[in-house]
């Protein structure tokens, strides 16, 4: 079988095939590396071809460390895989043409975090052992997760909620809270409610642009929806939804420090699954949650409120199923420098969990959601 390595096919070939792949993402749309160039990385689309089909590729990321060492390479929520046999020929062509348009990068490692939160996928290691990576303790996207079944009727979606947040996301009218599709000047709104949110909740926001970005890229073909909710003609919450395939996704939110006993924020994930629903979607990925056993999870978010422990009491009453990913695995080009900057990441994680243990000891109001 003769297959060849296309840099960049065409924007909609690539989403085509990404869409329809099993284990499609947002992630590794065109878009998503549109929507990164524009802040401090390049993107490139490593495509496997068998003929003129595309069946396997890459959106890979690079960013240029310091002093100018050379880049770091990182393939989100990916790569695509053409077969689950870890054997297939198919398969190691692909990673070839990966490892090789990453050294032309100039990158030092590579940082891979496939996908496997919609679909099981124990053997997933297999193949990334095979490619030469392994399993790496510094992940880039919160490895646990909550993923919402919204398959069925509404009914059927509100009863795997409990009871509280049912009672919560049903009170639009009796709170007389209005939501709306946002346009293009909706984002304003909502950047001022993120600095907002930013600051209470003592978390990093992106820069207004990136958001005005993300809005103007994915809004075509209604790939997301901004969601805002106002009451008496103020905006009080809003958030962004985005959509690949059969997946939905909860990305960014934000809300402002008025009027949170009407609830804008849960009555806002109500309209973003029903968005979600009429687009297709069968999962809603609320992404993002501390990465312990469901147990722990269960045992200690009443008393914790750092990092993303401050999220988690708000996601869990929506029902969904906590999944973990396989992780982040990296392919090591220089070993050298490799090893400096996970000593510097390692540290510098470190200081982090030490300031934010010394914060949680000050107790704060219970955040619903970032």
């Amino acid at each position: 079988m003769a297959y060849s390595i296309l840099l960049d096919p065409p924007a909609a070939d690539w989403d085509q095939f990404v869409t329809t792949h099993r284990d499609a993402h947002l992630l590794q749309t065109a878009d998503w590396g549109h929507l990164k160039a524009g802040f401090g990385y390049t993107a490139q689309r490593v495509a496997l071809q068998d003929g003129s089909r595309i069946i396997g590729g890459a959106l890979i990321l690079f960013r240029r460390m310091p002093m100018g060492i050379g880049t770091r390479a990182y393939i989100p929520a990916g790569p695509l895989l053409p077969d689950d046999d870890p054997a297939h020929p198919a398969n190691a062509a692909l990673w070839e043409g990966i490892h090789t348009t990453a050294r032309q990068h100039g990158a030092i490692f590579l940082k891979a975090e496939p996908c496997n939160w919609y679909r099981p996928r124990p053997d997933l290691p297999a193949p990334l052992e095979r490619a030469g990576l392994r399993l790496s303790s510094l992940t880039e996207q919160p490895p646990r997760t909550i993923v919402l079944d919204i398959s069925g009727d509404e009914e059927t979606i509100l009863k795997r909620m409990n009871q509280s947040t049912r009672r919560k996301v049903n009170m639009k009218t009796k709170k007389d809270i209005e939501v709306r599709i946002g346009t293009r000047a909706d984002v304003d709104s909502f950047t001022r409610l993120m600095a907002i949110t930013s600051q209470r909740d003592a978390f990093g926001a992106y820069e207004p642009e990136y958001y005005q970005r993300a809005f103007d890229l994915f809004a075509v073909g209604e790939r997301c929806a901004l969601l805002i909710a106002s009451y008496q003609g103020r905006d009080l919450a809003g958030l962004f939804a985005f959509r690949c395939g059969e997946n939905a996704y909860y990305l960014y939110g934000a809300s402002s420090n008025e009027e949170r006993n009407r609830m804008p924020t849960y009555i806002l994930q109500l309209e973003a699954i029903r968005w979600a629903k009429r687009h297709g979607a069968i999962r809603y990925d609320l992404w993002g949650i501390p990465d312990e056993d469901e147990a722990t999870l269960e045992a200690q978010f009443e008393q914790r409120q750092e990092g993303l422990w401050g999220v988690y009491k708000f996601k869990r009453g929506f029902g969904g199923q906590v999944i973990r990913s396989v992780g982040a695995w990296d392919k090591v080009y220089n070993p050298l420098v490799y090893q400096a900057y996970t000593w510097a990441i390692n540290s510098r994680k470190q200081r982090h969990r030490t300031e934010e243990v010394a914060a949680s000891e000050t107790p704060t109001e219970p955040l619903e959601e970032t």
